[in-house]
């Protein structure tokens, strides 16, 4: 048997990190066993669906990185295969035409609940009804009513449920169209799908699922409910927690690998280990492993994931991410330093790519003031002396490299006998506009010579003035 996993989100917004954590769950269950990991789009709210929030589905995966291996599939695109599905159970009767009105549905309900009823259909229309004229027919499920089912559930044990609990659902609407239960079971029947991860909120519907599926004698795929992701106040999380947009995360400065890294292991764990490459999550994660109960959602624990990403994650590949957020600032990264070594000498004191980004426009355009605070303490009198000087002897030199440049920094406090801040604070605030860089050699280095004199006489006249 293939392993095939699927996952299949409704376009009706972005993608979310909830969807996001079950995309990357179905991913790796397939990987883990050479299997086949299939996006479909499940486009049949006609009303709610839209083009932008299907491009914004496939935008977040390709992020990510969680490649599909057939797809993406479109529901629109099936009708006629669920029209035909669906005169089959009409015809070997398992479904049936209802007339019922929705004001009778309605009062049906509204008396159910008067009388501390489960509100269900109460199957008036399930022994040939009567047409109606003028009135189009909906289409409904005949649900058996003795019996259980069992959903044969990876993460959360088998569930029972009764029959006679679940009513006789609509399969297609008055229009001709066909309802989410019954195309997601014909997509899963005709796509081969052997196990269906999705969030726990679908519980509900996994028992009708399977009985139609057993109408059609088909195969039953196992089923692996995860568990809802929490905010930090123990509410399901939503807009008001934050970022819950993947692509939020992508433009708050997020690495794809921190954002993976910390969704595997919302609700899964193998030992203690917190960090994962991304063939160590193929390789340790399965479902037996995955956790039942609700997981919170931790900002600062993100947070301190992706910090640990930039430090250790290749500078070429950081450089990369990098740069569409040095764009997203209007900076051409090609007029300055290598982002690569940007990256390098940055990636010690930025917890994100935004930060990093912020931190290092300096090395490719001219900044507009100094930082006041900064310019007061270090500008003092005689620091325009010490700029002179430090101007004469970079002028001097021909290969720019920082340890060069760092030896002129040492030899000139010596030679005035002042102490190392006295003469590097100064110069970074002058070739910065503040008092924080990197290594003041580095930073040297990285902004170059000319940037780097023009930026002392800047400096020099500035305090002069």
């Amino acid at each position: 048997m293939t392993i095939t996993t699927r996952f299949a989100p409704s376009p009706t917004g972005y993608l979310h990190v909830g969807g996001a954590r079950t995309a990357l769950f179905s991913w790796l269950y397939a990987r883990k066993h050479g299997g086949k990991f299939i996006l479909r789009i499940e486009d049949t709210d006609l009303e709610r669906s839209t083009q932008e929030s299907v491009d914004a589905i496939l935008q977040g995966m390709a992020w990510l990185g969680l490649d599909y291996d057939e797809g993406p599939f479109y529901q629109t695109h099936r009708f006629d295969r669920y029209k035909e599905i669906i005169q089959q159970l009409v015809a070997q009767g398992d479904a049936y035409y209802c007339y019922c009105s929705k004001e009778e549905l309605e009062q049906l309900r509204t008396e159910q609940m008067a009388n501390k009823e489960k509100p269900r259909y109460n199957g008036k229309c399930r022994h040939d009804a009567a047409a109606v004229d003028g009135r189009e027919p909906v289409i409904r499920f005949k649900n058996p009513v003795d019996g259980v089912v069992t959903i044969p559930d990876l993460v959360k044990g088998d569930i029972t449920v009764a029959n006679k609990e679940l009513d006789d659902l609509i399969i297609a609407r008055a229009d001709g169209t066909p309802t989410y239960n019954l195309t997601v079971v014909v997509d899963d029947m005709d796509m081969g799908v052997t196990h269906v991860i999705r969030g726990d909120d679908h519980i509900n519907n996994t028992p009708r699922q399977i009985n139609i599926l057993k109408a059609l004698d088909a195969n039953l795929p196992y089923y692996a409910h995860l568990p809802m992701i929490l905010g930090a106040d123990g509410a399901r999380l939503s807009k008001r927690h934050g970022a819950v947009s993947v692509m939020q995360f992508r433009d708050d400065g997020y690495l794809p690998e921190a954002l993976l890294n910390y969704l595997v292991r919302l609700g899964w764990s193998h030992g203690d280990q917190e960090i994962f490459s991304l063939d160590e999550m193929v390789g340790f994660f399965d479902l037996d492993a995955v956790n039942g109960s609700a997981s919170a959602f931790n900002m600062e624990k993100l947070l301190w994931l992706n910090h640990q990403y930039i430090m250790n994650s290749d500078p070429a590949h950081v450089a990369r991410h990098l740069s569409w957020h040095i764009g997203e600032l209007g900076i051409d990264p090609t007029d300055g330093p290598e982002l690569i070594d940007v990256v390098i000498a940055q990636r010690e004191r930025s917890k994100t790519l935004v930060d990093m980004a912020a931190a290092s426009l300096y090395f490719y355009k001219e900044f507009d003031s100094y930082d006041e605070k900064a310019a007061k303490k270090n500008f003092t009198t005689g620091s325009d002396t010490v700029l002179a000087h430090l101007h004469d002897e970079f002028a001097t030199v021909t290969g720019w490299q920082s340890d060069r440049l760092h030896q002129i920094v040492i030899q000139l406090a010596e030679t005035l006998g002042l102490n190392l801040g006295k003469v590097a604070q100064p110069l970074r605030v002058a070739v910065c506009g503040s008092a924080v860089s990197p290594a003041i050699d580095v930073t040297l280095a990285l902004l170059g010579k000319e940037k780097t004199l023009n930026r002392i006489k800047r400096a020099i006249n500035y305090i002069q003035s």
